[in-house]
């Protein structure tokens, strides 16, 4: 499987209320899953998304 990978820094002020409704909303209408979290002691959260990479489509015939 390739995967393609985005990572996300989500700043202390964010709750995990709110973090969770943010990449449950990525998740639904992008495709996104949750690779890893990282805390750091500041609040900052290091967030790493990933989804399966598409495929380009075949180009089609031309006459």
């Amino acid at each position: 499987m390739d995967y393609e990978y985005a990572p996300l820094r989500l700043p202390p002020n964010v709750d995990r209320l709110t973090a969770a409704a943010q990449l449950a909303i990525q998740a639904e209408f992008s495709g996104w899953e949750l690779a890893r979290v990282q805390l750091f002691r500041d609040g900052t959260r290091q967030v790493m998304l990933r989804r399966r990479r598409v495929n380009p489509p075949q180009p089609g015939l031309s006459y």
